[in-house]
């Protein structure tokens, strides 16, 4: 693949760095000389002490250890490589194979061990193997960051224009102390934002404590927000943290705001005012400093008409507010989640990458998404683990998308089609016409938005549109 400036990044020829720990050290040399033939960088720990030095002060793929040693034995180089080199595989060498030493390397997460005296061609194998699985955790990891250097900030993934804004708001904002309101329909990724906003913020290294008002009982949320003392009302069993002491230093993340109950307003706004919290039924306040980053996915200036939510506690919360658009606004974005959902659902479930038909793409870019990008993601899922083939086509979408073109809506109410078929042999102009139409439904009548999903220029869609005389 290439990089943002044009250059080529190789990720599948990536070294592998290889630690080979055996206190017999001509046995070590001859396991490190037959990796280092088809190209392993090979380091040697003649004893287990030695192992955990290195470890600690050097990195390193994966770990051919000797499971019996003097002082420090493979499952405790094991354990160290848990803690200082989580990515890193680890394979175990053994002359005692048996069903408890199966067992012990099962217990602690490893099910890949090998016996004395070893077959050549079975440890490559296994190192391969491991290798494939480093690669992969890699290959993942910059794919990620090259995606979030062009397309999105901290997880938060989009090119088209109602996205760029979004994230340039999410980078003004983050490094400051203001509360924030997201707003956008459920599915939108709320929480992701406010996330990303914590992410880059000097609270990164404190607790980021999300809370969902609308799951919790009018009579349990006082107690979950604010904490309370033993025996403060029926069921105050001990004292509890609440979450804004909990959040110290860090960010709350208030989802679904609007529908908090009114008394509880009241005492929200206080806190935000005062930046001091009070346990129910203790005496004493307590200072607290949190960052409040709020979502809903209600109206609240209707909210504010009814009477249902407070006015000065929604300007409180909305010194900055961002607006989160639904999927069906920026369906240029679709292909580029589609491509990330499902590199990211090849590494979990370690299969690879399937294709995906230029006819899956136009129906998952027709398709509404009243989920919005979570039912965009589950369907991605769904369709992976049912494919059999590594291929997605129409026959793996879901009953509830069809294929563009084969619903009633593209007939003429004949059932003939204008859509798509009956454009073949049709004058380019016509075709390029269509394709501009249709781009232009899709996006709502969004200018920019249908430019970026057809891959042109906004003052190229500007002319065509002039050109063609398209009205709307």
């Amino acid at each position: 693949m290439s990089g943002k400036d044009g250059t080529s990044v190789d990720l599948s020829g990536i070294s592998i760095r290889v630690l080979i720990v055996d206190d017999d050290e001509a046995h070590a040399q001859a396991v490190a000389e037959s990796l280092q033939r088809v190209g392993y960088d090979c380091t040697i720990a003649s004893s287990g002490k030695r192992a955990v030095d290195l470890i600690e002060s050097q990195t390193y793929d994966v770990i051919v250890t000797d499971l019996m040693m003097d002082e420090v034995d493979g499952l405790e180089i094991l354990n160290k490589s848990k803690e200082e080199l989580p990515d890193a595989e680890v394979i175990l060498l053994t002359g005692h194979a048996s069903i408890k030493t199966a067992l012990a390397a099962g217990q602690h997460g490893v099910h890949n061990y090998l016996t004395k005296p070893l077959d050549i061609k079975e440890l490559r194998l296994a190192v391969e193997k491991a290798s494939s699985r480093v690669r992969l955790l890699r290959n993942n990891a910059e794919l990620s960051r090259r995606l979030d250097e062009k397309f999105g900030y901290e997880g938060v993934v989009g090119n088209s224009p109602a996205m760029h804004r979004v994230m340039e708001k999410l980078r003004s904002v983050a490094p400051t102390d203001s509360t924030v309101l997201i707003l956008g329909e459920s599915g939108t990724g709320k929480e992701l934002a406010a996330r990303a906003l914590h992410q880059n913020s000097e609270r990164k290294n404190k607790p980021f404590v999300p809370l969902n008002i609308s799951a919790l009982p009018e009579s349990l949320l006082e107690g979950e927000l604010f904490g309370h003392e033993p025996g403060a009302f029926t069921g105050a069993i001990g004292r509890r943290i609440g979450k804004f002491e909990y959040a110290n230093g860090g960010t709350l993340f208030l989802d679904e705001v609007g529908e908090m109950p009114m008394p509880t307003q009241i005492k929200l706004l206080r806190v935000l005012e005062d930046r001091k919290v009070s346990r129910i039924g203790a005496n004493e306040e307590m200072d607290v400093n949190v960052r409040v980053v709020a979502a809903t996915n209600s109206d609240m200036q209707e909210g504010i008409k009814k009477g249902t939510f407070r006015k000065d506690l929604y300007f409180r919360l909305a010194v900055v507010s961002i607006e989160l658009p639904p999927l069906r606004e920026r369906r240029s974005d679709i292909p580029l989640l589609v491509d990330l959902f499902l590199k990211q659902l090849s590494s979990r479930y370690n299969r690879p990458i399937p294709i995906v038909t230029r006819q899956v793409q136009q129906a998952l870019i027709a398709y509404e998404w009243p989920g919005n990008v979570r039912e965009l993601r589950n369907t991605m899922e769904g369709m992976m683990i049912l494919d059999k083939d590594g291929r997605l086509d129409v026959d793996d979408l879901p009953e509830n998308i069809a294929p563009v073109g084969a619903g009633p809506e593209n007939t003429d109410g004949q059932g003939t089609p204008h859509g798509v078929e009956s454009l073949v042999g049709r004058p380019f102009v016509e075709v390029e016409k269509y394709y501009i139409q249709r781009a232009l439904e899709l996006t709502g009548g969004k200018r920019e938005e249908a430019a970026h999903l057809l891959g042109i220029g906004e003052r190229t869609m500007y002319r065509k549109i002039k050109e063609f005389d398209i009205k709307g």
